[in-house]
């Protein structure tokens, strides 16, 4: 089996894409407790239970918990299907790599597309409450300013910005920091809510709120997948991260899978708390930031401070991975030419892909500059949530389906086989279709305009690439990945 040379980036032909004779990343920075620490990071709990409660809650009601749990199922089975894959090779491009070897060129391409667009409009996602929980430790009136939220968002992002291009172990130690105050915040609160709860309910807790029948038909139960993706998405950035990681085909999967389980316990536990404690108006009304709401509701005074601390560290940290996938994809993308090859270019001595770093700089700042005319912090995260989670669903989907084509030779070896690698990614995959199809009709025109619009667009760089003869498109596909054990347990 071929593995991906990370020494020098370069085509079969012999030619240095990096133009400079550059070294390849640097390699085992993170063991095994850094991948989990940017799996859990890159989901990015405080900053998710705040921004996206509100949505998931237009979308489904008192439905939350079941969304999350129904969606959490399959999940398990994605991140079980990218430790299958990352068994079988290692590469920064993860599901564009994976794909494109399993089933096909165009679909692996539209793969790494779909992460690249979905980072970079998240970037605007994320950098948006970064600035309105900066500004409102200080002032809640000027955090509904969003000019000034903009200016604030994108200085965190520069910031983070240039902590990648710094390189993954310094990237990787503030992480430790950001992601241990966080989660320890969120365990207080975790405990303090739900104690709260228990004496100032204003709706009584319901086991139906679990039931797979809460949602208001299949569309219902869509539109809540389509948010619970969101929730969960951003722990494949370990296996972006795998040409950088020790142990790099076993470690970056078992990152993932652990941050999975970690976040759907933060996830279920906040939103039962949410809905236990606040209003469906106090909700709306608040949809930047509900996190901060609960905590000023569980703990009056001190709460709301801590809680945003949280969702301040949350928000900064899930804008370094987001960079680190966008940045690690466009460099496996410009080392196969179909980017432009200099986005292949490796700094010399933080040995990032420095070119990468710019560029998804530059087109952040300008989609930072152009929300300013789309309206109010809260319609930017409501229609930018919808978008992602398209795009989430198609990359996610294809890859669980992968994982049985790859290893189609092995599924009857053992029953233990024929489940983890041919039942649980093929019902994963099935699930992100399904739900893929079933919520465009139900979406608005920015949703689908930032979703399904920037996805089709991917076929014109894919074009010029296919065109201009990347060997991407020419080497063999429907490749088995039957060499390496691919247990990931």
């Amino acid at each position: 089996m071929t593995t991906i040379d990370t020494s020098v980036p370069t085509e079969p032909g012999g030619s240095d894409p990096a133009g400079e004779g550059a070294k390849g990343l640097r390699p085992n920075v993170l063991g095994i407790g850094g991948a989990i620490v940017m799996a859990v990071a890159g989901s990015a709990p405080a900053y998710t239970i705040a921004a996206s409660t509100a949505s998931l809650t237009a979308a489904v009601a008192f439905a939350g918990p079941a969304a999350l749990l129904w969606c959490g199922i399959p999940m398990v089975g994605i991140a079980w299907a990218f430790a299958y894959l990352g068994r079988g090779e290692t590469n920064a491009g993860a599901s564009y790599a994976w794909v494109r070897r399993a089933i096909h060129p165009v679909i692996g391409y539209l793969c790494g597309w779909s992460l690249i667009v979905a980072g970079l409009v998240f970037m605007v996602t994320g950098s948006l409450p970064a600035g309105a929980v900066t500004i409102g430790l200080f002032s809640t009136h000027l955090a509904t300013n969003t000019a000034l939220v903009t200016v604030v968002g994108s200085i965190w992002f520069l910031v983070m910005a240039v902590m990648v291009f710094l390189g993954v172990r310094i990237t990787a130690d503030a992480q430790w920091i950001m992601s241990t105050v966080e989660i320890a915040i969120l365990l207080l609160f975790a405990i303090l809510c739900l104690v709260h709860a228990q004496h100032a309910a204003v709706t009584p807790f319901r086991w139906s709120w679990f039931s797979p029948t809460a949602f208001h038909g299949t569309a219902g139960f869509a539109a809540g997948a389509l948010v619970a993706m969101f929730y969960y998405w951003g722990w494949d950035v370990a296996s972006n991260l795998s040409e950088e990681t020790q142990n790099s085909r076993r470690n970056p999967g078992l990152g993932g899978i652990v941050a999975v389980f970690i976040v759907f316990a933060l996830y279920e536990i906040f939103t039962i708390a949410t809905q236990l404690t606040l209003t469906s108006k106090t909700i709306s009304a608040n949809a930047a930031d509900v996190l901060t709401v609960l905590g000023r509701d569980a703990w009056p005074g001190v709460g709301g401070k801590l809680l945003a601390v949280a969702v301040m560290l949350s928000t900064i940290a899930t804008l370094e991975t987001t960079i680190i996938q966008v940045t690690r994809s466009l460099f496996a993308m410009g080392r196969d030419r179909t980017l432009p090859p200099s986005l292949a270019r490796i700094h010399p001595r933080w040995r990032t892909p420095w070119v990468a770093c710019l560029v998804s700089g530059i087109v952040s700042l300008i989609l930072f500059a152009l929300s300013n005319y789309v309206g109010s912090v809260g319609n930017i995260l409501s229609d930018t949530i919808s978008a992602i989670g398209l795009q989430i669903a198609f990359y996610y989907g294809f890859a669980a389906l992968a994982v049985p084509i790859a290893y189609r030779h092995r599924l009857f070896h053992s029953a233990k086989e024929l489940f983890f690698a041919g039942i649980l990614p093929l019902v994963s995959a099935g699930f992100m279709f399904y739900v893929f199809v079933k919520s465009i009709p139900g979406l608005n025109n920015p949703s689908l305009e930032m979703g399904l619009g920037l996805l089709g667009f991917g076929l014109i760089p894919l074009a010029i690439a296919w065109s201009r003869g990347s060997s991407y498109f020419r080497g063999p596909f429907l490749v088995p990945f039957e060499e390496q054990e691919p247990q990931p347990s």
